[in-house]
This record gives C-alpha cells, sequence and structure tokens, in this order.
C-alpha cells in the first residue's frame, strides 16, 4: 500500500510503498481479541489473597459444649458464619498468564497494524528530532501533523529529547518500536511512524 510522507513541517515530502505483508494483511478480529486478552491477562499481578479459617488468629477452644446449650452446635469461633472468621473459597495467589504462540502474536500485530493504516490513522513522517526537550515543540509539531486526539509515537531506540518532550502531554505516548502490542495499537487513534522504525518493524513482523 502507498503512503505519504510528511516532514516536521507537516508538508508532504514523498509517497512510498509499505510492505502489504505487515500493513495491507488480511484482518483476523478473533486473532487481535484473543492476543489483547492475553496481554491484559499476563499483566495481572495474581497477588490477592484472603485468609481461611486455618489463616485467622483464634478460635482454638470450642464456644460452647457439644450439647445441652439448646443453642446450634459450633467447634470454633473462626468458622466461616462467624464474624472474624475464615473466607470460603476466597481468592488465592495465582498466575493469570495465558500461552499464546508467537506466530500468532505477531500475526495479530499485522492485523492491528493493517486496520490502522486501512482507516488513514497511520501518519509516516520523515524524522522526528529535536535540539532540547520541549513540550511545546511537540505539541507544535502533532499539530502541523493534524493529529488532536490520541497518538502512539513509536521510536525504533531510546531518545531522551522526544521522550521528555512528549511526557507531559496527555493521551500521547512513546513506544519503542521492539515492543509493539496489540493493545497500544488498538488504543490510540493514531500512530506516528518514523521511516527509521520500519526496517525494525518490518524484522519482526516480515
Amino acid at each position: 500500500m502507498k503512503a505519504i510522507v510528511k516532514n516536521m513541517a507537516g508538508e508532504q515530502v514523498s509517497e512510498m510503498e509499505l510492505n502489504d505483508a505487515i500493513f495491507a494483511a488480511p484482518v483476523n478480529e478473533s486473532l487481535m481479541h484473543q492476543a489483547l486478552v492475553r496481554q491484559l491477562a499476563n499483566a495481572h499481578r495474581g497477588t490477592h489473597k484472603t485468609k481461611g479459617r486455618s489463616d485467622v488468629a483464634g478460635g482454638g477452644a470450642k464456644p460452647w459444649r457439644q450439647k445441652g446449650t439448646g443453642r446450634a452446635r459450633q467447634g470454633s469461633i473462626r468458622a466461616p458464619q462467624w464474624r472474624h472468621g475464615g473466607t470460603v473459597f476466597g481468592p488465592q495467589p495465582r498466575s493469570y498468564e495465558k500461552k499464546m504462540p508467537r506466530k500468532m502474536r505477531r500475526a495479530a500485530l499485522r492485523s492491528a497494524l493493517s486496520v490502522v493504516a486501512g482507516r488513514n490513522a497511520l501518519v509516516v513522517v520523515d524524522e522526528i528530532s529535536f535540539e532540547v526537550p520541549k513540550t511545546r515543540e511537540m505539541e507544535a509539531l502533532l499539530e502541523r501533523l493534524e493529529i488532536y486526539g490520541s497518538a502512539l509515537i513509536l521510536l525504533p531506540q531510546r531518545d531522551d529529547t522526544i521522550e521528555l518532550s512528549v511526557r507531559n502531554i496527555p493521551d500521547v505516548k512513546i513506544l519503542h518500536a521492539a515492543y509493539l502490542n496489540i493493545r497500544d495499537l488498538l488504543g490510540y487513534e493514531t500512530v506516528v511512524l518514523p521511516l527509521s522504525v520500519l526496517p525494525t518493524i518490518e524484522a519482526i513482523l516480515g
């Protein structure tokens, strides 16, 4: 597919052919959903824990004798029906990790990039560079590129100048291309793609 390449002034400088295998691949919605569910599940720490009747303090003695009181028989004041008693079937620490083959994960990313490109939400720029970190300059750049909603800016590697320029802008995120993921691709209205990022993406997904 063809894409317009803009410079930092927001002007069209050229056109280029993007790899159809990545940016015009068949869209598999169920695969994207599976990849998103996996990513969200793997981010779940699973450190929740409630105390069962063997974990709460106290309750060693039988509250009253078994028979003859007219009351229901009780064995411990830490049984679940008592106040301050143990919890029945409460959450315990566990892993929420979901497995997904690498080929399926990469196919899901290709589908997501194709969706972004298909709705004209992919902005290709020749380069992004600043001499010093300036939030105002980054905001002006986004305005020149006609990006007014949330945006995901991909970078080939760490760049403190750009990252510090973005840090205080709401709904704009910097992501290194090596950490491309389904949640960020689907979670932002626009994806900004410098030309220097393409080799990394093609190396991973090509």
